[in-house]
């Protein structure tokens, strides 16, 4: 059976433009589990501080590095948790996503959180991709 990657939305639930309410996989090999990615810049430390857009994109590019290194692409990614640090950064995000998974990403689910396990981080998100 072929790997198939399916976007549902109950017809009772509105469905927002930008947003993917369920995931449907059929025929995978291997679930990927992809570890909250963040911005380092070359010493490790918080990359591009203070500039939502550029952690924003450098952890996008995490993500997809990840995905590829374990034989898939970004559209094997079937869930998004998105940790931010300051939720007014929503509509932002939503275009950077967009540059990466076009108008409908995959499932997800985006938090508020206080902080993040180093100051000046403005961002994290963890992923799961099916092969």
């Amino acid at each position: 059976m072929a790997l198939k990657i399916e976007q549902i939305a109950a017809k009772s639930v509105f469905d927002p433009p930008g947003y993917t309410q369920t995931i449907k996989v059929t025929g995978a090999q291997s679930i990927i589990l992809i570890s909250g990615q963040v911005d380092y810049d070359e010493k490790g430390s918080v990359g591009h501080s203070g500039d939502f857009a550029a952690q924003a994109r450098a952890v996008f590019a995490a993500l997809k590095a990840q995905v590829e290194a374990a034989g898939g692409t970004v559209a094997n990614i079937v869930k998004l948790n998105t940790y931010l640090v300051d939720v007014r950064h929503r509509a932002e995000l939503a275009a950077i996503r967009e540059e990466v998974f076009g108008k409908k990403a995959p499932a997800s689910t985006l938090i508020g959180v206080t902080a993040l396990a180093l100051p000046g981080w403005l961002i994290e998100v963890e992923a799961i991709a099916v092969i």
